[in-house]
């Protein structure tokens, strides 16, 4: 069988089985000893002879579609252990067996597949981020804060992550009161309000979810703020005018290679001579690569995550000066952790929004997410940009006083009203 020969090769340190269509089970890396713990198995049920063959030629869609279908069934552990014991062994370099001629029709394909002119950017935002919002009330922190943590200490909460990535962000735009900020992909408002709250800055906030930009507005309106803060549906190419700060966060990922020059073009004319602009992303350490089948289908259509080296020239194109980059290891792999494990106590709900089917979609992209940044190299990355060399301090002394005199000046965090 193909697929022996496949998982063979990659389980070695974990414990894996397999049960057949026929019922026949075949076992790989510690589960082959029987006198290996039974906690450290996984126990996978194959439910059609198909769905081996299909796993073995093309993993990074079939795999998550045969979970999704009720193909593929855990009978010990959950789809997190199973992705953790096939891919811990390999590495960010790493690559899955008869995988050549496909990531060679995928690195030809990808710039098509990242094309994002206007019209479909719109479109792509909405396929995610327009689902019923009751769903994303079921596994976010209060705030609704749908990017990367920030996780001072191993204890830190989802809630005070959440904020204090807020505040780590604010401090590295070292904003001062009266500027006028753009938030490039605003969410649901939480940072925008809390820079207009914490630092009195007035924001321009812009996003292509109609559902984000209803509820962003509500909240700017309960909190008495939208006379400081503003949000707008407006791709960033069409915007006018100028501000002293640009921050972007989780927004990048979504741009495409293709676009990129385009983006930090417009950044660089969308800010004022002394400004500064700050760039949250996702990022991969193993170099250029694609967007897995399953991703793309079913989760981010359009989406890609960068590496650097595909960034830094059309920074240096657009004239910017890179003032900071700072990497965030496995912060986002603790706070997919928190989204995930809140996600499966709230299954029962999440059902009763879409089915069995989407949650079970649901919960394989979090757990290949979190899979994905504790074990093939991704990360983040916050890139501080400016027009001028001497626009910010020359030291990083000033992020963490900005950051000790925010935490002095913020005010108790309001629940996130759920969505109606």
């Amino acid at each position: 069988m193909l697929l022996h020969g496949v998982l063979k090769r990659l389980v070695k340190t974990g414990g894996l089985t397999v049960i057949d269509h026929h019922g026949r089970p075949r076992h790989y890396g510690i589960a082959a000893n029987t006198d290996a713990p039974d906690d450290r198995r996984v126990v996978i049920r194959l439910h059609r002879a198909s769905t081996a063959w299909r796993l073995a030629l093309n993993p990074k869609l079939a795999l998550g579609e045969a979970y999704m279908d009720g193909d593929l069934t855990l009978e010990q552990g959950t789809i997190f252990d199973f992705l953790t014991t096939v891919v811990q062994d390999m590495g960010p370099h790493g690559a899955l067996p008869f995988q050549g001629l496909q990531r060679l029709w995928e690195r030809g394909m990808r710039l098509w597949y990242q094309f994002n002119p206007e019209a479909a950017a719109s479109r792509r935002v909405r396929h995610h981020y327009d689902l019923d919002g009751r769903l994303y009330d079921l596994f976010l922190d209060t705030d609704k804060q749908y990017s990367c943590a920030y996780f001072p200490t191993p204890d830190t909460t989802l809630e005070q992550a959440q904020l204090a990535k807020k505040r780590h962000i604010a401090a590295k735009l070292k904003l001062e009161p009266g500027m006028s900020v753009l938030e490039i992909g605003c969410g649901w408002g939480g940072l925008a309000l809390y820079l207009a709250e914490t630092c009195g800055v007035e924001v321009t906030g812009i996003t292509l979810s109609h559902e984000q930009h209803a509820i962003a507005t509500r909240r700017a309106q309960e909190r008495g703020l939208s006379d400081r803060v503003k949000f707008h549906i407006q791709d960033y190419r069409t915007l006018a005018g100028q501000f002293d700060r640009i921050v972007s966060v989780g927004m990048f990922e979504h741009v495409g290679v293709p676009h990129y020059r385009e983006y930090f073009s417009g950044i660089h004319r969308l800010l004022k001579h002394d400004g500064v602009a700050l760039v949250h992303s996702i990022g991969r350490s193993e170099g250029p690569g694609t967007t897995p089948a399953f991703i793309r289908k079913y989760i981010f259509p359009g989406g890609y995550i960068p590496a650097l080296s595909e960034v830094m020239p059309e920074i240096e194109q657009s004239q910017l000066w890179v003032t900071d980059i700072e990497i965030l290891r496995l912060h986002y792999a603790e706070t997919l952790k928190h989204w995930r494990e809140r996600f499966l106590a709230q299954w029962d709900k999440a059902k009763t929004l879409y089915d069995e089917r989407f949650c079970r979609m649901w919960e394989f992209y979090l757990a290949a997410s979190e899979v994905t940044f504790r074990h093939w190299g991704h990360m983040v990355f916050q890139a501080q940009l400016a027009k001028h060399v001497n626009a910010l301090p020359i030291t990083r002394d000033y992020m963490n006083e900005g950051e000790r005199a925010l935490a002095a000046r913020e005010k108790p965090q309001r629940p996130f009203a759920k969505t109606a």
